[in-house]
């Protein structure tokens, strides 16, 4: 335990501002000056106890000099469970898969998470680090106008404007491995994708695919996956699904390499309750992995069950939620990009001539 270290604070009634923050950045020491800014400011101006994890610590408290240690934390592994009971809202300074291992943090409620766009793509971080001061100023104080969640009579001239800020509710799915019918292991919480594939095998897998006690198809595939909405625009689109808005409540079940031209990805509802059992008479093992991390393998017979997590992961929007889905297509994907059709020049006709 480091020396000074505050232990985690105990759960409160809930406050109109709030209290602690985690600040998490991507491995490396590339963005070190902008994590010590992040912090300096959360703590020094917002008031606010930081947490950071562990490994960041030291070289946070050095690059920050004595007076951190009024406002700067982390947490040990016991507390690692309970961090939804004593953190406000989360910070992420990188890319995606940033915002993959912070939900992988929570494994159960997760609060608010504000992510700012330092990695490649960026489909989940909406927020560019020019503005980190403005926005994490505006999340502290709730200050936004949220003119879609106005409940003022729109009609009143002084009708005030509804203050707080635009929330992503992001779906996850809970995961657990099953062995003999028996859980193996904890569950997992995925928050783009859980995908069984064939591995390293030359072999087709061949998994069977059930809704609760119904056999709804046989997948021989080099695999199959389940992924959320969030997780549409990831692995799954990739593989001929489709993106699907995060707000929109379905799990899409999507085939990796189908050996059949008639298996196309289909969208399921949220209350769907799915189990991926691998077939007694497969040629070899099949692998899972959750979110791209903790790849098992697979015997025959072992299934992974899958069904909707009753925590979803809150991101912080920068504008709103569509707007920003849009955004990220078009600056991820340029989506439908194409130079357009040029209008009718004068003096040409837009019918076509008619032979007599």
């Amino acid at each position: 335990m480091p020396r000074g270290r505050r232990p985690c604070p105990s759960p409160t009634p809930p406050t109109p501002t709030p209290c602690s923050v985690l600040v998490l950045k991507k491995l490396g020491d590339k963005l070190r000056p902008q994590f010590a800014t992040v912090v300096r400011h959360l703590g020094a101006a917002e008031r606010l106890l930081v947490l950071v994890e562990p490994a960041e610590l030291a070289p946070t408290a050095a690059a920050l000099g004595p007076a951190a240690a009024s406002y700067l934390d982390t947490y040990t592994p016991d507390e690692a469970d309970a961090l939804h009971e004593c953190v406000d809202f989360v910070v992420c300074l990188g890319g995606d898969g940033l915002v993959l291992h912070a939900s992988s943090l929570f494994r159960r409620a997760i609060p608010p998470v504000i992510s700012f766009n330092m990695g490649s793509l960026g489909f989940l971080t909406n927020h560019t680090f020019d503005e980190h001061r403005a926005a994490l100023s505006s999340l502290v104080a709730g200050r936004d106008v949220l003119e879609s969640c106005n409940d003022a009579d729109p009609d009143a001239p002084d009708a005030p404007p509804t203050a707080g800020v635009h929330i992503t509710l992001r779906m996850r799915l809970e995961c657990q491995v099953l062995r003999d019918g028996r859980p193996l292991g904890d569950p997992v919480e995925v928050l783009n994708e859980v995908v069984v594939d064939r591995g390293a095998s030359p072999y087709l897998t061949k998994i069977e695919c059930w809704e609760r006690d119904r056999l709804i198809t046989k997948v021989q595939a080099d695999g199959v996956m389940l992924a959320t909405t969030t997780g549409s625009t990831a692995y799954s689109v990739a593989a001929g699904g489709s993106m699907v808005h995060p707000n929109v409540p379905a799990i899409l079940f999507t085939p990796i390499c189908p050996h059949s031209l008639s298996f196309r990805p289909v969208v399921l509802p949220d209350y769907a309750e799915l189990e991926l059992r691998i077939a007694g008479d497969m040629r070899c093992s099949a692998w899972v992995c959750f979110d791209g991390r903790k790849r098992r393998e697979l015997r025959r017979g072992d299934s992974v069950a899958v069904r909707m997590s009753p925590n979803p992961v809150p991101t912080v929007a920068a504008a709103d939620s569509t707007n920003d889905w849009f955004d990220t297509l078009n600056r991820c994907f340029g989506w439908n990009e194409r130079l357009e059709q040029k209008p009718w020049e004068s003096g040409e006709s837009g019918e076509m001539e008619t032979l007599t």
